[in-house]
């Protein structure tokens, strides 16, 4: 049980993460990354006592979730890019979108939503680094700013906070001006006491920087290699 191991081992540094920055492990939610991996071993993860899941490809996710529909508990958000033409299939299968970056895409969801009578939770997805490469939005664009002050007219939808992906350093260390950014610009929107915008949650580091995200604040952290090992090029 390999990744049973795993977990417990991430367990231990989130702790240890929490206590060096003075907060409670409990305030911080382990989301497994199961992208690419097959069925057996997110059930590996699921025994060992995990529920949330993120994966990043409404197709990939589609021919999953068949495999894994009595995991009845668990569960599944959507953390990649999410094209505005998989939407509705992606309210179909997620609780959530973690990677909501354009006000299209947001109208998109909430229609879907709608029809669906869902409520579908969302994060915002924003791109500190201005990495072409990089989905989200950031934080100057004009489309954020038109995003949240459209919230109040997307009922169907419940925005909890922010999303980020750093960009990747070989000393984690690196990470943590990014990760500190998107905490005090979080804050920011909070004192605005926006309609209908909870800035509870922010989601951000993974396996290679996750207990710098978390001494900077994150209340999930997304891992994947660290719980179940390398993942083959696709």
């Amino acid at each position: 049980m390999a990744v049973a191991q795993n977990i417990d081992r991430v367990r231990e540094r989130i702790g240890a993460a929490a206590k060096r920055a003075g907060r409670n492990p409990d305030d911080i939610t382990l989301m497994a990354v199961s992208k690419t991996f097959p069925p057996a071993l997110i059930r590996e993860a699921y025994d060992a006592g995990l529920r949330l899941f993120g994966e990043s490809r409404v197709q990939e996710f589609t021919e999953k979730a068949e495999a894994l529909r009595d995991l009845r508990d668990a569960e599944w958000h959507m953390i990649g890019h999410l094209q505005t033409n998989k939407a509705a299939k992606a309210v179909e299968l997620f609780v959530a979108i973690d990677s909501v970056d354009s006000p299209r895409l947001a109208e998109k969801l909430n229609a879907s939503a709608g029809q669906l009578g869902k409520k579908l939770a969302v994060f915002i997805e924003t791109n500190l680094s201005g990495e072409p490469a990089k989905s989200g939005l950031s934080l100057e664009s004009p489309e954020l700013e038109k995003l949240l002050r459209a919230a109040p007219q997307l009922e169907h939808l419940k925005i909890c906070g922010l999303m980020t992906i750093p960009p990747f350093f070989e000393d984690p260390q690196q990470a943590r001006p990014y990760f500190r950014k998107l905490r005090q610009w979080r804050d920011e929107i909070a004192k605005r006491k926006l309609p209908k915008i909870g800035m509870d949650m922010l989601s951000m580091g993974m396996s290679h920087d996750f207990e710098i995200a978390i001494e900077e604040g994150s209340t999930c952290v997304r891992v994947g290699t660290a719980i179940f090992g390398e993942r083959a090029a696709v």
